[in-house]
């Protein structure tokens, strides 16, 4: 069992290289599969998560040239059929759906499955692809999918969604006509992707807003695109200068993708200093209560969720914590409550009752987001903190322990 040991207590200092965004690049790996050639991706993260996607890309004919750039040659794609070995440890996996029935007008995708944090059904995928005119059917836990031609429509999300909003986004750049996504996802990394699909060709409005309009094209070019900096491990790493009264300077970042986190943590009694390619974060002495509720970009991101709620055990008073996105993230609670934290939930609000300080103890890592808080807790505590199951932080964060080292954290992994 690998586990991750930290020795709290330590205020963090100095200098952080944020990567590549992981919720970037694994929709740009799949429109890769929307045209043949070579593709160059630049900035790709070092994670777990990209690992799967470059195995799925492989399974159905793709090859590449590692390092920087990425090269991904997918005029070898041969099979339109991404298993569920595959998909079940990764549910970004379902964006593939959207490119093979584009270029191939056929797809065999299995349900998916990732991070236990909510249902997230792709109902919305499936149902806005069958207004694209894709025929589809559910067998043996696989989505089945066919379709003569796309044509577009006019699609309305019940709630937005951000894999639907891209997974469609990519069927209809070579559906003909025109389609329309209302209530779409306004995400930054949905903008980036349709950045990067005109980039390639393709005819898209209106991203960032909630309407997105798509004029369908006969054809696209291979990309050559550079991912744009991880906006949730950049906030990771300014929260914990927060949670452990330190000074971190963060490079690069893009400031309006942090804005809702840093409205929140300014709130919480934190100074930043902003530079054009650098932010620069500093703890207060005292960590003040603040209240936070989830919500779809441009509210605050649901993935800060816990690392927030981390930081507000040890803030001076009482802070509600609100979650609106997914309706079962808050398996870190019993986990943070093991190193000392007064925390009680009642449906999707949870009270935080701020202490003095947190000890250290065994911990268990339940999904991506939840293990950052653990990490952050441990920075924190006093004492060792032993975090198991820290496979869910190596789909998100690139380097973490080395990261965290040269900051000045007493953090190793062992084995054993």
């Amino acid at each position: 069992m690998v586990r991750i040991v930290i020795e709290g207590g330590q205020p963090l200092q100095g200098r952080v290289q944020i990567a590549g965004a992981k919720n970037a690049a694994l929709p740009l790996l799949a429109a890769t599969l929307l045209t043949g050639g070579v593709h160059r991706l630049h900035n790709v993260p070092l994670l777990r998560d990209i690992r799967t996607a470059k195995t799925l890309l492989y399974h159905l004919g793709a090859t590449f040239e590692e390092g920087e750039p990425l090269f991904i040659h997918t005029d070898t794609v041969d099979s339109f059929e991404a298993p569920y070995d595959l998909v079940k440890t990764m549910r970004a996996s379902v964006l593939v759906l959207g490119p093979l029935l584009a270029r191939f007008k056929r797809a065999r995708v299995s349900l998916p499955g990732g991070c236990a944090i909510g249902a997230r059904p792709i109902n919305f995928h499936l149902s806005g692809l069958e207004r694209l005119g894709v025929d589809i059917e559910l067998k043996h836990g696989y989505v089945e999918a066919v379709t003569k031609r796309l044509v577009g429509n006019h699609i309305y999300f019940d709630i937005p969604t951000v894999t639907g909003t891209e997974n469609l986004m990519m069927a209809a750049v070579l559906a003909e006509g025109q389609t329309v996504l209302e209530n779409a996802a306004r995400e930054p990394e949905v903008v980036e992707l349709a950045r990067c699909l005109n980039e390639m060709g393709a005819c898209i409005r209106g991203m960032g807003t909630a309407a997105i309009t798509i004029e369908g094209v006969s054809q696209l070019r291979p990309m050559d695109h550079t991912i744009m900096p991880d906006r949730i491990e950049a906030a990771t790493y300014l929260t914990a200068a927060g949670i452990t009264k330190g000074n971190i300077t963060v490079t690069p970042y893009i400031p309006e993708h942090l804005e809702p986190v840093i409205h929140k943590l300014e709130q919480a009694g934190m100074r930043f200093e902003l530079g054009d390619q650098h932010i620069r974060a500093l703890g207060g002495e005292v960590i003040r209560n603040i209240d936070v509720t989830t919500n779809p970009h441009p509210g605050f991101p649901t993935d800060m969720q816990a690392q927030i709620m981390a930081m507000m055990c040890l803030a001076d008073g009482q802070s509600i914590i609100t979650e609106k996105v997914f309706e079962n993230r808050f398996m870190h609670v019993s986990e943070l409550r093991r190193m000392g934290a007064n925390i009680s939930t009642e449906g999707n609000t949870a009270i935080v009752r701020g202490r003095s300080k947190l000890q250290g103890a065994p911990v268990m890592a339940t999904d991506l987001r939840a293990s950052a808080s653990l990490v952050l807790a441990g920075l924190a505590a006093e004492g060792s903190t032993e975090i198991s199951r820290v496979y869910h932080l190596d789909r998100g964060y690139q380097k973490i322990e080395e990261k965290l080292r040269g900051l000045g954290a007493r953090i190793k992994r062992v084995k054993g």
